[in-house]
């Protein structure tokens, strides 16, 4: 394939940033779409620079579109545990994840662009899996959360378009993305390792599947061009999976400091976060989810640049940086 323009949407956020210097790097020219203008001077220098205004079903992406081969679609309203039952939450999520997603791919197909790469969410298949059983893309999808049902229905809404117009589509759907400039629950468990606090998380015996954000943005790259990526669904991850205190551990060793861990019954943990409230994020530190990333690999002969040791090595020196200012 001979594809020279990317468009990426949501140019300005953690991992769409990423990915306009990574495809800047490997020569692609790259159209930077944000929704605010003044998040546009964020858009990495080199990129063409485009504000689209609020992603919905309306939004114009003409503009945006002229001239581009392939578009990777890494905008979306994220997911927010605090506010994510099903019954109120879903039509929120549905403008711009669902409704948005597919208005963008229409105009896409009809402007002529061959490929459109679609960040999904391995919320998509659910949110733990078994030992000894990972998810994989041939999974049936069980979706808990009003996030991860608006992430599936963009999914068959673009699957259904690349059947009616020939658009070319690639579904990533990743765990826990980590790197330099992360936020919300990765970014909350290196402060509180920092700190030094003592975490009652040694017995927990559990297994999750992250990637780097050095790892996926190389993997979108590969799928920019590579004629076995269309049509198909990959899950990615770094290639090891960690307990949480693991990961805990790994992040104090990049840190110089202590694991301040102690043990806690799994029982015990579930009767206090209940009381507090706090159940489902327990759930997501004590419960497993791990990847197959395997078909990627197979299909693209992709794999990790970065081992989970560089990526919480990179992590955590700009996480030391950012706290010294």
């Amino acid at each position: 394939m001979t594809l020279k323009c990317i468009l990426v949407t949501g140019a300005s956020g953690f991992i769409g940033k990423s990915t306009c210097e990574t495809l800047m790097s490997k020569g692609f020219q790259v159209v930077g779409a944000v929704r605010n203008p003044e998040k546009a001077s964020t858009i990495p220098a080199g990129c063409k620079r485009i504000a689209v205004g609020e992603i919905g079903p309306q939004t114009f992406w003409g503009h945006a579109l002229k001239g581009v081969d392939a578009v990777v679609h890494t905008a979306a309203i994220v997911h927010n545990i605090k506010n994510d039952a099903q019954g109120t939450m879903l039509p929120f999520y549905r403008i711009v994840n669902t409704y948005g997603t597919y208005n963008l791919a229409q105009q896409a197909a009809a402007a002529g662009v061959r490929r459109l790469i679609y960040l999904s969410s391995i919320k998509v298949n659910g949110e733990t899996t078994e030992s000894g059983r990972p998810f994989t893309g041939e999974d049936k999808p069980e979706p808990v959360d009003a996030y991860g049902i608006s992430k599936l229905e963009a999914e068959k809404g673009l699957l259904h378009l690349a059947d009616e117009t020939g658009l070319e589509v690639v579904i990533i759907r990743p765990p826990l993305v980590y790197g330099p400039a992360v936020k919300a629950n990765f970014l909350n468990l290196m402060k509180l390792v920092d700190t030094g606090i003592p975490l009652p998380l040694a017995s927990i015996d559990n297994r999750r599947s992250f990637i780097f954000l050095g790892n996926i943005v190389d993997a979108i790259g590969n799928c920019i061009d590579h004629p076995n990526a269309a049509g198909k669904t990959y899950l990615l991850s770094d290639g090891e999976d960690l307990s949480i205190p693991g990961l805990i551990r790994r992040l104090a060793m990049a840190m110089g400091k202590p694991a301040r861990l102690f043990p806690v019954s799994c029982n015990i943990l579930f009767r206090m976060a209940k009381l507090s409230g706090r159940l489902n994020s327990l759930l997501k530190v004590i419960g497993s989810l791990t990847v197959d990333g395997s078909l990627i690999r197979k299909d693209l002969g992709w794999k990790p640049s970065f081992t989970v040791e560089d990526g919480i090595k990179e992590t955590v020196s700009w996480y030391l940086r950012r706290a010294k200012k």
